[in-house]
């Protein structure tokens, strides 16, 4: 069964004879190309001598109407009797079924960290973590370059650690961090390893950010949010004037908002993900909030998204606010730089600011609460919320438009 030449040639009739070690160590190389010698008494295997004298034993077979040649070994080392009875025993495997050239491809890509991070991502992170292809980026960049051809059971902690110092950002480093332990975990409940290399590292010590926008910051972002496009410019307004999670507010659907007359709508978010793209809330719970006079104005003017084809309030998912934000940012030479997580936080402040309190500001940035007075009190809050959004989209848009700010009196039931 001779190969065709890479030219397209016929190959020369195959060299049978039965072998025997003289031969295997006398025989000359040929000076132009490789020389195969195939073994009588063993079918398939084969003596192929290089133009450099190198020798190797191969073993040649059929299965599934395809040839496969497997490398034995170097013909130094592994003697002719040796080369048979290899021979003999993959002769029994295919038999049975087996593929031996496959096997050896897949355990030699088996078990790397390349492989372990995306069965990662496939069998979990796509599933539990709405998150996760920010991880997946730092990984690809700041893992794989090093660790993409190692065993994930042979990187140590002294690895682990090593990738980490090469990050100047110790912020950078923490998430990195993060990512690798996640992945390392996982394996680690899936019984693909032993012990997670990542753990036991102590994470950079960073502050906590307490960014917001100042009023003389509001009146100068607002109108900045329109370099980024009408649809970028409506969901970062949309973030500051309902105070949901950038990732929410940037998978919005139609089906979620209930308008309520012309005066506003709630937002309905399932905290379960759905087949239509919707990433579920952090908390895996059903949360909902209000639309204010100053929102349905931002989604009047972009008229609910172009494409309505999609289900999407801005047509399609969107991404990197973050860099849309540093861009703007940049424009207005701002050096405290804001991300889009600190227009949530501003309006959660003037939630504060406006004298609703900090139980009534957790409860519509829907952070979890595990309180005993969560259990027994299961009042909706519904009226109670609409007032506090109606505010504060008024105090918002009052700063914005540069008008004397209405005195805000907390709603009593």
């Amino acid at each position: 069964m001779p190969r065709p030449r890479n030219d397209g040639t016929a190959a020369d009739p195959p060299n049978r004879r039965r072998l025997n070690e003289f031969y295997v160590r006398q025989t000359k190389p040929r000076s132009n190309r490789y020389f195969d010698t195939w073994d009588k008494k063993s079918p398939g295997l084969i003596l192929r001598i290089q133009p450099t004298g190198h020798r190797a034993w191969y073993y040649c077979y059929r299965l599934n109407s395809r040839t496969y040649w497997h490398h034995l070994g170097n013909a130094s080392t592994v003697t002719l009797a040796e080369a048979r009875k290899i021979v003999t025993e993959l002769a029994a495997r295919i038999a049975r079924g087996e593929n031996p050239a496959a096997d050896r491809a897949a355990e030699r890509n088996a078990g790397t960290f390349a492989e372990l991070a995306v069965d990662y991502v496939e069998r979990h992170a796509k599933k539990k973590n709405k998150s996760y292809r920010q991880a997946e980026k730092l990984v690809s960049r700041y893992l794989l370059p090093n660790w993409k051809k190692l065993k994930a059971t042979d990187i140590k902690r002294r690895d682990v650690r090593a990738a980490l110092d090469r990050i100047d950002a110790p912020v950078l480093a923490n998430q990195v961090h993060a990512a690798a332990s996640a992945i390392f975990s996982w394996a680690v409940e899936q019984d693909i390893l032993q012990v997670n290399p990542a753990r036991g590292i102590k994470r950079h010590a960073v502050k906590a950010r307490e960014r917001i926008l100042t009023q003389t910051e509001l009146k100068a972002f607002w109108p900045a949010f329109d370099q980024a496009g009408p649809i970028r410019s409506a969901a970062l307004k949309l973030i500051l004037l309902t105070g949901q999670r950038p990732g929410e507010i940037s998978r919005m659907r139609r089906e979620h908002i209930e308008l309520v007359s012309d005066e506003g709508a709630w937002w309905h978010l399932p905290g379960a993900p759905d087949q239509n793209g919707w990433p579920g809330t952090k908390g895996k719970k059903d949360h909902k909030v209000w639309l204010s006079r100053a929102a349905g104005a931002v989604l009047t003017k972009l008229k609910l998204g172009n494409d309505e084809s999609t289900g999407f309030v801005f047509g399609s998912p969107l991404h990197n606010l973050d860099e849309t934000m540093r861009q703007i940012c940049a424009s207005l030479k701002v050096k405290n730089k804001v991300t889009p997580h600190d227009l949530r936080r501003t309006c959660g402040s003037t939630i504060t600011e406006l004298g609703f309190g900090r139980q009534a500001m957790d409860r519509i940035l829907a952070h979890s609460d595990h309180s005993i007075g969560s259990i027994y009190d299961r009042h909706s809050y519904s009226n109670e919320d609409r007032h506090i959004m109606e505010a504060v989209g008024s105090h918002i848009m009052s700063v914005v438009e540069g008008k004397t700010d209405q005195v805000v009196v907390p709603f009593r039931k």
